[in-house]
């Protein structure tokens, strides 16, 4: 069903730069382990060596004209369903994060680790980068104490809206983000 999408945003990425097609990037996932996370590369290439690093700000330059529109629309993170597949994400979970978060987490944050990593979840749903890390991630302790399968389903209807909703909810209240 998504593969017209996927060919159009590789001739699109392709297009414009002539640079690879997908961004993979080491996250963490259930219980520690690491795994290679894909995204569509919304960014030019060599984005995390360059300006604000892995911080990405709303109006940042590193973003291309095709990555602004994927991003918008979390688009970017269509290829996770590869790691869907693999069993290294689910669909609904904790976002997944990179090391250097992780080995800064308390024993309370750690707990994200207990679940796969999701393309979507709670805390996305009730807000995303606009909620604070701290509001985030008791969202994320909540969604793990909580989880069902009905929970799942409403998570996944819920998304839709949310992707929809407005463009401060990508980048936050100051207007940057850290999740590359």
């Amino acid at each position: 069903m998504l593969s017209p999408f996927f060919i159009l945003a590789v001739i699109l990425i392709r297009l414009y730069d002539g640079g690879s097609v997908f961004y993979c990037q080491e996250r963490v996932g259930k219980e520690g382990k690491l795994f290679l996370c894909f995204k569509f590369r919304s960014m030019v290439v060599n984005a995390e060596r360059m300006g604000l690093g892995h911080i990405v700000a709303k109006n940042d330059e590193r973003i291309t004209p095709v990555g602004r529109f994927m991003r918008r629309f979390s688009l970017d993170e269509l290829p996770q369903l590869m790691n869907v597949l693999k069993g290294e994400m689910s669909l609904v979970g904790p976002r997944p994060t990179l090391l250097s978060q992780v080995q800064k987490y308390t024993d309370y944050e750690r707990r994200r680790l207990e679940v796969f990593p999701g393309i979507t979840g709670w805390a996305q749903v009730r807000g995303r980068n606009a909620l604070s890390w701290n509001e985030r991630i008791d969202l994320d302790v909540w969604y793990i104490e909580h989880w069902s399968f009905l929970l799942d389903l409403k998570i996944l209807l819920l998304t839709i809206p949310a992707l929809l909703s407005s463009e401060s909810k990508l980048y936050g209240k100051n207007g940057v983000t850290v999740d590359f």
